[in-house]
């Protein structure tokens, strides 16, 4: 299974799948149409093994691959007597109790959401629900599992990506890029509609697994329509998405998945309507460089505006929100997309493209390509260029100093800028603390929300805002102009501090951080 694929004819991209940073004019339909039939694949049926393929295995990758190109998604089931479904069970169980604790005086919490990542040591007074790092294992070797499927489909190795994820297990110290994420919120009812509470989102990762016990995701098909994806729920059924690295890794062969999650607020609903969720996010590593060398190893052909980036441009993109939420009927499917660079960063140039480190081995070879780190081995192994393909003599290897030099440099300077980036968010979080009189807020440290008193509590943090307040826009550096000084109602919060807004004299979707709100008098706001 895991050896070389036989040598696959010439190939294009399909029409159907243009490229993340191309324009088109796919219209997204706001209104859900009939969920379809999901195909229904045994995740023991794509498990990688020695051997040679069997008609089973393949069958399943197949009916995997048609699933997503149809649908943009997939269901994955578990062995109904397997560890995994005991484990997804007792999970989503524990997610509820831990959300339930929350809120002191009986009741249930209005939406609670907690990020998990393997590695990262608990904070002082931080408590994680039961049971998220061994979801966090199965729902890992499950999502590798899936990308070794795609992998092989494409006529790739099936392990073609691992060199962009993390080790496993990770060695000590280290935290993982991969996410577990708990929430919590009421669920979807057959005659109700996702309406202004629900976003758009698109994961930034490989593929998103998902499971709840009950529905709340929408997905938007290739056409553009939208329907209900876990409509058949349960801790023995995985839902699939597939992510924008995934996408750009494959140039555009394997687009990334847009959907929409119900978050309505769940105070007002009963236990039977609430619903928990467990989301894991394949990752990959923060200094593994994205690129199409193996969409090309195997002939096909991508377009050359599919140039090298790094993965860390992706997962700064994590902390970030966009300002303005277009109206749905009027978003397409690209719009949505995280807009990828045409031109290749100074990041990539200067990086290997299998490890990611900087070449300060850089060396030249005899057809006048630099290469360093895991690729300069393979060019000396193969005796091969791997850009050009022409025969190199690994004896005729000459220094790059100039290359080596500016790896040197880049590689000082970045690290000045994120010990400046650490340094600012711990400025920031010092602050936070002093002005609330708590523990401050971080991105990784687990957020919770609950709505206490008509205070939004994140892990420790509160926030003083809450749903259906009306507030003032004061603004911040990253607010567009037009909407500084507006008046707006809050319909829904985010991760990390972040509300939804909307405008009250023009109607329009606005998403903002806290920070750039502000408390009308209490005089002013009766009054409207």
């Amino acid at each position: 299974m895991n050896g070389a694929p036989p040598p696959p004819p010439h190939s294009t991209i399909p029409r159907s799948s243009p490229p993340l940073h191309s324009p088109h004019s796919l219209n997204l339909l706001s209104v859900p149409s009939p969920p379809p039939q999901l195909t229904r694949i045994k995740l023991s049926d794509i498990t990688p093994y020695d051997g040679a393929c069997s008609s089973t295995y393949q069958r399943a990758v197949n009916a995997l691959s048609s699933s997503l190109t149809r649908h943009n998604a997939a269901v994955l089931e578990l062995a109904s007597t397997g560890e995994d479904v005991a484990v997804m069970r007792c999970a989503l169980e524990s997610v509820r109790m831990y959300f339930k604790a929350l809120v002191t005086g009986g009741g249930m919490p209005s939406r609670g959401v907690y990020v998990y990542r393997a590695g990262r040591s608990l904070e002082d007074g931080e408590i994680s629900p039961p049971c998220m790092s061994e979801v966090f294992r199965h729902l890992g070797k499950a999502a590798r599992t899936v990308l070794s499927a795609i992998s092989r489909h494409l006529r790739l190795h099936t392990d073609a990506f691992s060199d962009l994820l993390d080790d496993t297990p990770l060695p000590p110290g280290e935290i993982s890029s991969s996410r577990l994420v708990a929430s919590f919120s009421s669920c979807l009812l057959p005659d109700q509609k996702m309406s202004d509470r629900s976003t758009n989102e698109i994961e930034k990762g490989f593929v998103t697994l998902i499971v709840s016990d009950n529905p709340g995701i929408q997905v938007c098909n290739p056409n553009g329509h939208w329907y209900l994806a876990d409509s058949d729920v349960g801790p023995a059924n995985l839902l699939l998405l597939t992510g924008l690295t995934l996408s750009h890794c494959t140039a555009g062969l394997r687009p990334a998945a847009l959907y929409r999650t119900f978050t309505g607020d769940s105070s007002s609903s009963s236990n039977t309507n609430l619903r928990a969720s467990l989301m894991f996010k394949l990752m990959p590593k923060a200094n593994a460089v994205l690129d199409c060398s193996r969409i090309i190893s195997v002939g096909h052909c991508i377009p050359q505006s599919y140039q090298p980036i790094s993965a860390s441009q992706i997962m700064d993109e994590l902390s970030e929100e966009d300002d303005v939420i277009p109206n749905q009927s009027q978003k397409t499917s690209q719009e949505v997309h995280t807009d990828l660079p045409r031109e290749p960063s100074l990041l990539s140039v200067l990086s290997d493209s299998s490890s990611g480190a900087f070449l300060e081995d850089a060396m030249v070879v005899s057809c006048g390509h630099s290469f360093g780190g895991q690729t300069l081995k393979k060019v000396i192994e193969m005796a091969r260029c791997a850009i050009c393909h022409a025969e190199v003599d690994p004896k005729s290897l000459i220094p790059n100093i100039a290359l080596r030099a500016a790896a040197t440099v880049v590689k000082v300077e970045n690290a000045r800028r994120l010990d400046h980036i650490a340094t600012l968010r711990k400025r920031k979080r010092e602050e936070g603390e002093q002005i609330n009189g708590t523990r401050p807020f971080g991105k990784d440290n687990g957020e919770t929300a609950a709505d206490l008193g008509g205070l939004q509590l994140f892990q420790g943090a509160q926030f003083p805002f809450s749903v259906n307040e009306k507030v003032l826009i004061k603004g911040n550096r990253r607010t567009p102009e037009k909407f500084v000084g507006r008046e707006a109602v809050i319909t829904s919060q985010s991760l990390n501090g972040w509300f939804l807004l909307k405008i009250l004299d023009t109607g329009e979707s606005v998403r903002l951080q806290y920070r750039s709100l502000q408390k009308l008098p209490s005089s002013q706001a009766s009054n409207r």
